[in-house]
């Protein structure tokens, strides 16, 4: 098994939140996993989706590779955004009427994808060699395939790692991570008190909604709670799928 990771970047990036209404078009702020999961497969060159109601051939073949992302150049979690407004004027798309349509764009976001590769898998061999030598069978985008992405094979990294449970006092966790309440004494603790307040500069707690994978029987996204801070964290121990990375110290979650 492999960890690595990857930065990838784009000059925009659009991830539509399904319940948007039809007249502004709001996106996520952080990639997410089934997002990941189409870049992946447009680097292999895997076929996307092609008939409604069955899952694209990337998802079936990277279901099980594990995934952590780190956002990059952001300001406390958040990338800036423009409002970009779309005209429709093709008759059978909006029956003779012109259909105007907004859409709040984020400004050059870039992300560190981590990923758990098995180089027993043929596919997953292949793709640990086309991210390490920057090369990829479809242009990958993010969100829209206007937005084009790319990486360089300078920003690949390969760590020493360790899947282990939070034994200490308090970490770092340099990812996004699922957001758990957690019990003391039959009640919840506010998730801030898990928080080590120390001397970081600009510190920050960030959290989002987003899509962790697709729930199957629904053919739509399976949402959960995430959070990202450069605090330290303490009481952590009830965080899962949490892996040590050697060479900086820290603690990603992987899912």
């Amino acid at each position: 098994m492999k960890l690595i990771s990857f930065d990838i970047r784009a000059d925009f990036a659009f991830f539509r939140k399904p319940e948007t209404n039809n007249t502004i078009n709001l996106s996520y702020n952080i990639i997410h996993r089934p997002a990941v999961l189409g870049i992946l497969g447009a680097i292999l060159g895997l076929d996307g989706y092609k008939e409604k109601g069955k899952l694209p051939a990337y998802y079936e073949a990277l279901k099980d590779v594990k995934i952590g992302i780190e956002p990059l150049n952001h300001d406390k979690g958040n990338y800036n955004k423009t409002n970009i407004k779309y005209s429709n004027t093709v008759g059978y798309a909006n029956k003779g009427t012109n259909f105007l349509t907004e859409e709040l764009t984020l400004i050059e976001p870039s992300y560190r994808i981590y990923l758990l590769l098995d180089e027993s898998i043929s596919e997953q061999a292949q793709l640990f060699t086309s991210i390490k030598k920057g090369q990829t069978e479809y242009i990958p985008y993010l969100g829209k395939n206007e937005f084009t992405a790319w990486w360089s094979p300078d920003t690949v990294k390969e760590y020493t790692f360790e899947q282990r449970e939070i034994t200490e006092e308090s970490v770092l966790i340099q990812s996004v991570f699922i957001k758990k309440s957690v019990l003391k004494n039959d009640k919840e603790e506010p998730f801030p008190d898990l928080l080590n307040f120390g001397n970081e500069a600009n510190p920050f707690m960030y959290f989002e909604r987003l899509p962790k994978d697709f729930d199957l029987s629904l053919m739509q996204y399976e949402l959960s709670d995430f959070a990202y801070s450069n605090y330290r964290f303490k009481n952590a121990q009830h965080l899962d799928n949490m892996y040590y990375l050697e060479e900086s110290d820290a603690y990603v979650q992987l899912f």
